[in-house]
């Protein structure tokens, strides 16, 4: 099932910090991403419904079984686009900005066929 680049985004987002800090509330993603509090409280309450995270009652936001499995595959993306671009010899913000794009509109045929020409399988 494929979600809005915003989802993925969110999702990615809450895995990079629940591996920083542990533990992640939406206040923690309003920093990161610098968007506002009730943005990120309505995006919660649509990923919450939508079975991809999980909310304590003491706000702690946990990925969901199908939540991390988004999650990782967007970071995964991030990190293979955005060192491949650098070692290409962009600059890393343009690199890192650039990747931030790719990764959601990039088939899955087409990732592999990236990631199997940079790793050398």
């Amino acid at each position: 099932m494929k979600i809005q680049e915003s989802a993925e985004n969110y999702l990615e987002t809450i895995l990079m910090l629940s591996q920083q800090k542990g533990n992640v509330r939406s206040i923690d993603i309003a920093h990161e991403l610098e968007f506002k509090k009730p943005s990120v409280s309505v995006a919660m309450k649509n990923l919450r419904e939508n079975g991809y995270i999980n909310v304590d009652d003491n706000g702690f936001i946990t990925l969901t079984p199908s939540g991390k499995e988004i999650a990782e595959t967007m970071y995964e993306r991030h990190i293979l686009i955005s060192n491949w671009l650098i070692k290409l010899g962009v600059d890393e913000k343009t690199a890192v900005d650039d990747a931030c794009k790719i990764e959601h509109v990039l088939s899955k045929e087409s990732f592999d066929a990236i990631k199997k020409h940079v790793i050398g399988q």
